[in-house]
Formats: C-alpha cells, sequence, structure tokens
C-alpha cells in the first residue's frame, strides 16, 4: 500500500523553492535593519494577573537593560490617558493580549543593526515562537499516515469520486465557500494546513489539478478573511483598537464578502474547467506524475474494496475534523488542544483500523516526518517579523506610511490607507499582531479626514487580505510545501485575481465611505 506522502527523487525546478524564497524576504528584512532608521512606540499592555496596565518606553529593552516600565491602575481613565480608544473590557476578557502601540509616543532609539548572527538566529527564534503550529502539523501527518496505511483514503476518495462523476464541479464550490465561511467568522488560515492531504487527492480523482485544490482551500480562507464579519483575531481587535465595534459596517463587510466569494468560485472554476478539457494548460502539468504519487492518486478502474472497516476509520477522521471546527468556535480551542485531538484521532483509528502497535507507532511517525519540511518553513517565515521588530524598525515603518496617507481627501485616504496595509502585511502577515501595531496610529487619522473609524477596519482588513494571497511571509508558501509546487505556478493563478479584487476593495471602502 502506497503512502500518502512519499519520498521523492530529486527532480528541477525552474522557479526557486518555498524555503529559498522565504530566505531571501528574512535577508531583505535584515538588510532593511541597516537602511531604515530605528524607532518605536510607547506601548501598553494588561497584565492580569495583578489587573494592571503596564507601559514599556519605546527604548524598553530587558535583555539589553535599556528603558522604562511603569504600571497603572487598569481603568478606563489611564486607558483614555494615554489616547488609547479601546475599552476597558476588550483587554479584561481576553479579546486584546499582545501590547499596543501607543499614538502620539514614536520616538527614534538606538539602531539595532540586525548581521549575519541575527540573520541565522531569526529562523530558529521563529521555529521556537511557532512550535505550537509546528508540533499541531506533526500530530496531523501522523494521523494522516495511520489512515492512508489502512487503505481507507483510497478507497474513500474513489467512492466519493465516481459518485460526483460529472458534477465534479460541486466539489470545487462547497470547499470553496465552506472554507470561506470559516475565515470570515474566525479567521481559519494556518489550521486549512490539515486540508491539504486530505483534499489534494479528492481533487486529483476528480479530473482537476492540485493547484486547483490549493485555490479552493487558500483563496477561500483568504476570501473569508479578507472580508472578515464577526473574526475576533482580525475585525474584532481591530475594531477594539479603534474604538468602535464588530458590528459597525458589517454589512458592507458581509455584502464584500457575498461579492468576494462569488468572484473567487467564478475565477476558479473557470481555470478548473480549463485544465480538465485541457490538462496540458495546467500549471502543473509537468509535475503530475509526481504529485500524484505523492497524493496516491486513485485509479478509479482499480481503487481498494470500501469496506465496512474502512468507512468507519474514515468516518472517524472526518469527525476529527468536525470537532476541531467546534473546537476552535466554541470552546475556543488552540494549536495545543488541537494537538491533542489528533493524537488521540490517530490512536483511535489505528485500532478500529486493526493494525497492531508497531504499525501504528511507524506509520505515525513517518507521517509526522512526511511533514516536516511543511512545519520548518513556517518557523522561515516568521523570522521576518522577529528581525523588523528587533532591529526596532516596525514603528519606524508605520510612521512613514502613516505620515504619508494623512491629510488626504476621503476616498483618497481610504484607497491608500488600504494599500499601506498591502505594505505592512507583507512583512507583518498576523491578523492580530498588526492590528494591536497599526490601528491605535491609524485610527486617530480618521478623526483628522473626518470619517468614521470603522472604515479603518474596513481598510486593514481588506489591505491583509489582498497581500495575504501572495506573500511568502504568510501561510502560502507551507501549503504549496505539502502540494510540492512553487511559489512562480501560484502567482500565475493567483495575481490576476489579486488585481480583481484590489479594485473590488476599492469601490467597497469608496461606497461604505459615502453612505456612512
Amino acid at each position: 500500500m502506497s503512502k500518502l506522502f512519499k519520498k521523492k527523487e530529486k527532480k528541477q525546478r525552474s522557479f526557486l523553492s518555498s524555503f529559498s524564497i522565504c530566505f531571501l524576504v528574512v535577508i531583505l528584512a535584515a538588510i532593511l535593519t541597516w537602511i531604515i532608521p530605528a524607532g518605536n512606540y510607547q506601548t501598553l499592555e494588561y497584565d492580569a494577573g495583578a489587573d494592571q496596565f503596564i507601559v514599556s518606553s519605546a527604548d524598553y529593552d530587558e535583555e539589553a537593560g535599556t528603558g522604562e516600565q511603569k504600571t497603572y491602575p487598569a481603568t478606563q481613565e489611564v486607558l483614555d490617558q494615554f489616547g488609547i480608544t479601546a475599552g476597558l473590557d476588550s483587554f479584561k476578557d481576553g479579546s486584546i493580549t499582545k501590547p499596543m502601540s501607543i499614538p502620539g509616543t514614536y520616538e527614534k532609539v538606538e539602531a539595532h543593526h540586525q548581521g549575519l548572527a541575527e540573520f541565522l538566529a531569526s529562523p530558529v527564534q521563529g521555529t521556537a515562537d511557532g512550535f505550537d503550529i509546528i508540533f499541531f502539523i506533526f500530530m496531523l501527518g501522523g494521523t494522516i499516515g495511520i489512515i492512508n496505511y489502512i487503505g481507507a483514503f483510497n478507497a474513500g476518495i474513489g467512492a466519493l469520486a465516481r459518485a460526483c462523476k460529472g458534477r465534479e464541479q460541486i466539489i470545487l464550490v462547497v470547499v470553496t465557500l465552506l472554507i470561506a465561511f470559516m475565515g470570515t467568522i474566525e479567521g481559519f488560515c494556518e489550521e486549512t494546513i490539515a486540508l491539504y492531504p486530505v483534499l489534494v487527492p479528492v481533487f486529483l480523482a476528480a479530473g482537476y489539478d492540485a493547484i486547483t485544490a490549493v485555490g479552493a482551500i487558500y483563496m477561500g480562507s483568504t476570501i473569508g478573511c479578507m472580508f472578515g464579519t464577526i473574526n475576533p483575531f482580525s475585525v474584532g481587535i481591530a475594531s477594539y483598537a479603534a474604538g468602535t465595534t464588530m458590528n459597525a459596517g458589517i454589512g458592507f463587510r458581509l455584502i464584500g464578502l457575498v461579492i468576494g466569494c462569488a468572484i473567487t468560485v467564478i475565477y476558479l472554476m473557470r481555470y478548473a474547467n480549463k485544465i480538465k478539457k485541457n490538462p496540458e494548460l495546467s500549471l502543473v502539468a509537468d509535475q503530475k506524475e509526481q504529485i500524484a504519487a505523492k497524493f496516491s492518486a486513485v485509479d478509479l478502474d482499480n481503487i481498494p474494496e470500501f469496506t465496512a472497516r474502512r468507512k468507519i476509520c474514515l468516518i472517524l477522521f472526518i469527525v476529527t475534523f468536525g470537532v476541531m471546527i467546534w473546537g476552535i468556535m466554541v470552546p475556543g480551542w488552540w494549536f495545543e488542544e488541537l494537538s491533542e485531538l489528533f493524537i488521540v484521532s490517530g490512536v483511535v483509528i489505528g485500532i478500529v483500523g486493526g493494525i497492531g502497535e508497531k504499525a501504528l507507532v511507524r506509520e505515525f511517525v513517518n507521517g509526522a516526518a512526511d511533514l516536516v519540511g511543511v512545519a520548518l518553513i513556517l518557523g522561515v517565515a516568521r523570522a521576518v517579523t522577529i528581525l523588523l521588530d528587533n532591529g526596532n524598525i516596525s514603528g519606524s515603518i508605520l510612521e512613514g506610511l502613516s505620515g504619508a496617507v494623512s491629510g488626504l481627501p476621503p476616498a483618497v485616504f481610504l484607497i491608500l490607507l488600504m494599500l499601506v496595509y498591502v505594505v505592512l502585511g507583507f512583512f507583518i502577515n498576523s491578523s492580530s499582531g498588526l492590528a494591536v501595531l497599526s490601528i491605535p496610529i491609524m485610527a486617530p487619522l480618521a478623526d483628522v479626514v473626518g470619517i468614521p473609524r470603522e472604515l479603518i477596519v474596513s481598510a486593514y482588513v481588506y489591505g491583509l487580505g489582498i497581500i495575504t494571497f501572495v506573500t511568502p511571509t504568510g501561510i502560502i508558501m507551507p501549503s504549496l510545501e505539502v502540494v510540492d509546487t512553487t511559489f512562480d505556478r501560484w502567482l500565475k493563478l493567483a495575481m490576476p485575481l489579486v488585481g480583481i479584487l484590489t479594485v473590488f476593495g476599492a469601490i467597497m471602502l469608496v461606497l461604505q465611505l459615502a453612505f456612512s
């Protein structure tokens, strides 16, 4: 029985690997610390244990022993004193947990140029910071290794492909819309890594190529996040930081979500139908055999028997994903709990599948090992933010960009602000991190221009969503590593859609301004 992930012979690539691209961006971040003047904002964070606010000076560095921290009582009056428009409740209920920039406090600080030593250390630090996600990926891979060893994947996918024969578009539409729904309500992004090993074989069996599967999963997630409605990690934190509510502007974001999903689905269907009619037009046509071998493409004329035991194993695997979604949405599970879920799931599926203890452990370890490359890319991508922060230039970039858009006519201001977030999102592709860093600085600009603050939130989520489609510092690089294809092929598929959605985002901002 072949594995879902097989080791491959070395092959010639026409473009840089995911690792190389990520390292180039990390090098760029290190170089920028030598070019951009160092500067920071003072920050305010809530200490729940002591029920107090901690305000750090712009030059505070605990390891270097520079700067200072002061404590203040956790009151609304203190927030008002520092010009923080977020309500006290948003700190105390855990909605805002990261240090928040204090508007009007930017100052130049001592430069911390990031040299060779810092460059080499940053991926290690990034991997350590993202270990919760990385361990989750390993546990996912282990569970997949077990269920594939049992043969449930091939049997189930073959049965599904036969059932949907002639109606394959249903798979594409349903997958894209379901993931977009998860994206708009809770920022379903890193978690999508779990879906590729499951859904790519389904798309291949349906006659599509692997990059269509990436499009349905990643574009679905990103369009949902771009038009976030009640996503607490982007819209929620940004709204609190701006001193408004998630309900403000939700109607326009909901309209944008519906139209954006329609645009995305139609765009994907045009490509999918084209390559289904002529597989030679596929962006990964030259990788067809390699990808088919990696994902154990199903021969519909010779599929394994879909026995009762295999059905039960596959049902248990699907139930695991249902529990994962419930855990994220209801009790608020994070990657620690999700890892525990897949450990339990893998063991239970192995027992039900009737494989022995040695085979269970062997296949779990082998399945985890097959995703090492995917996990490590996450650490490398996180190195960019680490270098910018350690180099003390994140605040300088924000200060420069915020100054560039202030004092403009409202419509021009909003469109340029969206593009500012495209630039910021390239380096800081974390919705919560970018929100607490930038929104307290950008929100007061709305008062100067004379527009409602919820428009700042919309410009933020639109701009971050646009760049998330293609930034190497996001989840697209690990996603492509799972599928074993290159970034240039993804850009050929995604860039026309990015252009369309950039224009659409600008139109939605102008319309929201007109009706505000």
